[in-house]
C-alpha cells in the first residue's frame, strides 16, 4: 500500500495544532501507557466500534495520531487510510508500520480533515479506487473538535463514503459534569470552557489553539437526513476527564465503581450526551 504527502496551506490555527501534536508525537503513547483513564476510554471506543465496522471494510481515518486506532483495527482484518494533520505522529505510525509489517493493512497520508478533497488511496498496490471507496470513517478523542464549522467537514463525507456506509466519531459536547464540578472548587475559567459560543483556548506543548464544542443533536443535524443514527454512547459521564490522571491511583475502589456505573448508563439519557465524550455512530442510507 502506498503513502501520498500534501504540503498543508491551512491557517495559523491549524499550523498551531500542526505544530503541537507533532512536538507530542514521540511521548504520546507513553502518556497514554500511564493513565488508566485514557486507557479504559480507548476500551470503550474500540468496542463500540466492533459492533458496526467489520473484517475487511476499507477505513478513512481522521486525525489519526501515533495509529493506536489504526493498528487496533488491522489486527482485526481491517485495511485503513490514516490520515493526520501533523507530521510527527505520521511519522511515528510509519515507523510502527514498518515494525509491525503491516503496509498492506495501513496507508497514511497527511492531510487535514478540513481538506479532504486531497484523499489520496489505494486498495491494493497499484490500484488507485477514485469514488466513494470507505466502507467506514472514523475520528477519534475529538480531533474534529478542532473546527468550528463542523458541519462542513461532515458534509465532505458523502463523497468518501459507500451507501450503507459508517461513520463513527468521538466528540467533546458542551457539557461535562466532571468539569461543572471543578467550579466548586473556584476553577471558573475550566468549569464553563465548553460553554462558550466562540470556542475556548487549549493550550498544548507552548501552542495555542481553539476547541469547539458540539452537542450530539448539532451533529445529528449536520449529518441530515441521508445518514440515520445507530448508536450514541457517553464516554466520561462518572470517569472523571484523562487530565485527572492521578484520580485512579488515589481512587481505586472509587475508579472502579464509576467505571461500571459510566459502562451501564452510557446509553441512557442525558449520560449519552452529557460527558466529557460522547461516541456517535451514523449510516449512510442505501437509497434517499
Amino acid at each position: 500500500m502506498k503513502n501520498y504527502y500534501f504540503r498543508l496551506t491551512q491557517d495559523p490555527h491549524f499550523d498551531n495544532v500542526s505544530t503541537a501534536f507533532s512536538r507530542q508525537a514521540p511521548s504520546f503513547d507513553e502518556i497514554e501507557s500511564h493513565n488508566e483513564i485514557l486507557q479504559w476510554m480507548r476500551k470503550q471506543i474500540h468496542e463500540h466500534c466492533l459492533r458496526h465496522f467489520k473484517p475487511e471494510d476499507f477505513i478513512l481515518e481522521l486525525n489519526s495520531g501515533t495509529g493506536i486506532d489504526a493498528i487496533f483495527f488491522a489486527e482485526h482484518g481491517m485495511k485503513v487510510h490514516a490520515t493526520d494533520i501533523s507530521e510527527g505522529m505520521q511519522n511515528v505510525l510509519r515507523k510502527k508500520i514498518s515494525e509491525k509489517k503491516l503496509e498492506e493493512k495501513i496507508t497514511t497520508q497527511q492531510c487535514s480533515f478540513t481538506e479532504l478533497e486531497k484523499i489520496a488511496f489505494s486498495k491494493s498496490a497499484g490500484t488507485d479506487v477514485t469514488s466513494s471507496p470507505f466502507d467506514c470513517i472514523f475520528s477519534d478523542f475529538g480531533g474534529l473538535n478542532c473546527v468550528q464549522d463542523i458541519g462542513s467537514v461532515i458534509k465532505s463525507f458523502r463523497q468518501l463514503l459507500k451507501p450503507g456506509g459508517i461513520v463513527t466519531l468521538v466528540i467533546m459536547p458542551p457539557v461535562c459534569p466532571w468539569e461543572i464540578l471543578l467550579a466548586l472548587k473556584g476553577n471558573f475559567k475550566t468549569a464553563f470552557r465548553r460553554f462558550k459560543s466562540n470556542g475556548a483556548a487549549s493550550h498544548l506543548e507552548g501552542e495555542t489553539f481553539m476547541s469547539y464544542y458540539f452537542t450530539p443533536s448539532k451533529i445529528i443535524t449536520a449529518f441530515g437526513k441521508e445518514y440515520e443514527v445507530k448508536e450514541l454512547q457517553g464516554l466520561g459521564s462518572f470517569v472523571p476527564p484523562p487530565y485527572l490522571e492521578n484520580f485512579p491511583k488515589r481512587n481505586p475502589a472509587l475508579f472502579n465503581r464509576l467505571k461500571k456505573l459510566d459502562e451501564k448508563f452510557c446509553h441512557t439519557f442525558p449520560f449519552n450526551r452529557w460527558a466529557d465524550h460522547f461516541i456517535i455512530t451514523m449510516k449512510l442510507k442505501n437509497r434517499f
